[in-house]
């Protein structure tokens, strides 16, 4: 009986070591810290909570840090009124007399603003503590994440002084997710490119039914800073305008209120015909624009710390104010006349192309909105994308960064991996968005880079703002794949401070989500930090862009021809021809898309021998034979840079294959059978599209460099989402 005993608390003990970790924690894992010098350091400095919290967001920021501590050191720790040595003492100058008392600390406090906060080591009246401070209630909020992401990570508490804040003041998750339709009975809506189940809104049961996962959702975000979420899709359903949509609304942002997130909507254009009954919805009108002003009073009513609106306008088929002659400035400035009472923004997007094809689509952005500079009211936020075009694998920069300014701009950047393999595929987007971030607009002169221009240090705009296209269905795991959370926690990271690494931001991810074992997280970083180039040179090398499938944007199309407007297909795009590849954008041969960049980048761009070779051929069309700075000719170099990009993945499964014994089985074994798709799926990409270029080249693939395994007919027959839902039924 003893030796049964004895055995049934082993195989407990295994069974508990090795339980199945499905991801829905995130990167907020707060298991026991397990290196003991390290947990000793931990439960000495943080004997007991010293923490008075009266307010909603107090509660919660001294609820989780309860939790978090409780986890991680494996124990309750005690919660006192008065100071002890060993004391960690929480709060802002309001709720805390301890916090108020500390003169040393406001200088720092004063440097942190609304929303920032200073962690330090002290000495109170002879006893060594710990502070967190801020001067609200959301900042404590982020400091006790960011103090619980210290132990989490196994850095020291030993002599803190840490002083953070945000540089960007709206951080914004845009939900492209839609309300349920006739077919969705019983179901929530879909997510338009959302990889990871459906809308995590339960529309069709709100208000009544709150589900937990709103709260674990707003956890997460505000453990990364972000302060904002869009409910609804750009491409909106006015019905979220409806009464019943906005106590369905307002249900969800108390929830998020908490967490310092505030709730947005998007809005169609068009709700006063579709909505309200008018006949138009010219923003002249004085009929519409008492509809919209009437209306945003009512959401007030039921959000009353509403954020705004993002509009998507005279784009892809939406209506706009360019259907009644007016601008983007007076559509704009419509509503944000209305919303400027009670502090609210709108957020108007600059992805449009109208209804005429242009020469040149990824100009149009700036040549509609650049001359409108300075006509904007004050709470209007241009959105722009990262780049020109459509969340490519790589554009450069929108030249409309720090071309206005007279009037706030904001990044869109897409977390869901629209164009990337959707949540399958390990693309880490940090240098993606970094490279953006980072790209000097020239606008002042050298240093004007774009994450200073939102910031508002180049042109000092009075709102600055970032929004992501998030990644977050009804999958267990959020994002459909566990390395695609790395993509959430990256961008709200960046969001609040553009300028760190995304080396460190890695660091810190798989030491939250996996562990802090240095043979696991150096290796692991290393393939996430190459992840990106290797799928930009499978799927789109040498500046090459949307040669992706029709519709789905998954898979290689560069053949696709088939759409009602041109710029919508691949062979507008890459302009394939027995002479060479790539778009001409110069000045001197072509539509002059350099002209929208500052020198000397204009001129850099200009000239094929200065362009970069990832900006190549989306700024030049390139002869097949034309010598490459590697001394090869471009052809060469085309089939070498898809061949690196297979070879990236197969250093991606190597180097996970190592990890076995490190990762919990469940996870592992996701990750394998991912990594084995997106090996099949970056050969596809290479064979596919080599076979096609070179029925424009007419050069032969060298043996050397490996033949495609099939010919070009069976890949134009082939639909990779198709192929993977086979596959996954086997």
């Amino acid at each position: 009986m003893k030796k049964l005993f004895i055995f049934l608390s082993l195989w407990v003990c295994c069974m508990h070591l090795s339980r199945a970790e499905d991801g829905y924690r995130l990167w907020l894992r707060y298991d026991k810290v397990t290196n003991k010098v390290l947990l000793s350091q931990y439960k000495s400095t943080v004997k007991q909570v010293v923490f008075p919290a009266y307010s909603p967001t107090l509660m919660t920021a001294q609820g989780e840090l309860s939790r978090g501590l409780s986890g991680l050191l494996g124990a309750e720790v005690a919660k006192s009124e008065t100071v002890a040595a060993g004391s960690l003492v929480v709060g802002t100058i309001s709720s805390s007399k301890l916090i108020a008392a500390m003169a040393q600390l406001r200088p720092a406090l004063k440097e942190v603003g609304d929303e920032g906060y200073v962690i330090r080591s002290l000495s109170m009246n002879g006893k060594q503590v710990t502070v967190i401070a801020a001067n609200t209630d959301r900042g404590v909020l982020y400091g006790v994440f960011n103090f619980l992401k210290l132990l989490q990570t196994n850095k020291s508490l030993k002599a803190l002084s840490i002083v953070d804040y945000p540089h960007i003041q709206y951080r914004l998750l845009d939900h492209w997710d839609n309300l349920p339709g006739a077919r969705d009975a019983g179901k929530t809506g879909t997510v338009e490119r959302g990889y990871a189940g459906r809308t995590i809104w339960d529309w069709a049961n709100l208000p009544g039914a709150i589900s937990p996962r709103y709260k674990d959702y707003a956890r997460a975000n505000a453990s990364i800073g972000i302060n904002g979420a869009v409910l609804n899709n750009v491409n909106a359903n006015v019905q979220v305008l409806s009464k019943a949509y906005l106590i369905k609304a307002a249900a969800i942002a108390d929830v998020l209120r908490p967490y310092g997130i505030r709730g947005f909507l998007s809005a169609k254009f068009s709700a006063p015909i579709e909505l309200g009954g008018l006949k138009l919805s010219d923003p002249l009108d004085a009929g519409v624009i008492k509809w919209w002003t009437d209306k945003i009073n009512e959401i007030y009513t039921y959000i009353p710390d509403f954020g705004g609106f993002v509009v998507k306008a005279n784009s892809e088929g939406q209506p706009g104010p360019m259907d009644y002659g007016r601008s983007h400035a007076e559509g704009a400035n419509m509503f944000a006349e209305a919303l400027a009472p009670h502090k609210g923004i709108v957020m108007w997007r600059a992805f449009v192309y109208d209804n005429k094809v242009a020469e040149d689509r990824a100009m149009q952005a700036y040549q509609e909105f650049h001359p409108l500079d300075g006509k904007f009211k004050p709470n209007v936020v241009i959105q722009i994308k990262n780049g020109p075009l459509d969340f490519q694998p790589r554009e450069p920069f929108s030249p409309l960064f720090g071309a206005m300014p007279k009037t706030p701009e904001m990044m869109e950047f897409q977390v869901t991996k629209e164009y990337l393999g959707d949540a399958g595929n390990l693309v880490y987007l940090a240098p993606l968005w970094k490279e953006c971030l980072d790209a000097d607009t020239y606008a002042h002169g050298k240093g004007s880079t774009v994450a200073k221009v939102l910031e508002g240090k180049v042109d000092k705009y009075s709102v600055t703002g970032i929004a992501g296209v998030a990644n977050i269905g009804t999958d267990t795991n959020w994002c459909g794949n566990n390395f695609a959370q790395a993509n959430w926690y990256a961008y709200g990271r960046l969001a609040w401070r553009p300028e760190q690494t995304s080396a460190q931001i890695a660091d810190d991810w798989i030491r939250m989500t996996f562990n802090n074992d240095a043979s696991f997280i150096q290796p692991i970083k290393q393939i996430m930090l190459t992840s990106r180039e290797a799928a930009v040179n499978y799927m789109t090398p040498l500046g090459l862009n949307m040669l992706m499938a029709t519709a789905t944007h998954y898979g290689p199309g560069p053949w696709n021809n088939a759409r009602a407007r041109a710029d919508q297909t691949a062979l507008y795009h890459h302009r394939a021809d027995s002479i060479g590849l790539g778009f001409d954008r110069t000045g001197k041969t072509g539509f002059n898309a350099v002209g929208q960049y500052n020198p000397p980048l204009r001129d850099e761009y200009e000239n094929i021998k200065t362009t970069p070779d990832e900006y190549l051929m989306w700024f030049h069309h390139v002869s097949w034979n034309y010598k490459m700075r590697s001394g090869k000719t471009m052809w060469i170099e085309l089939i070498e840079h898809y061949n690196k990009g297979v070879s990236g993945v197969k250093n991606m499964q190597s180097v996970w294959a190592a990890q076995r014994s490190k990762v919990d089985a469940q996870r592992f074994a996701d990750e394998v059978h991912a990594l084995n798709v997106q090996l099949d799926d970056a050969e596809t990409w290479r064979d596919a599209c080599l076979l096609y270029f070179q029925t424009f080249s007419k050069l032969p693939i060298p043996d050397a460099l490996g033949k495609p395994a099939h010919n070009l007919d069976y890949y134009e027959k082939l639909h990779l989402v198709d192929k993977r839902k086979l596959d996954s039924e086997k």
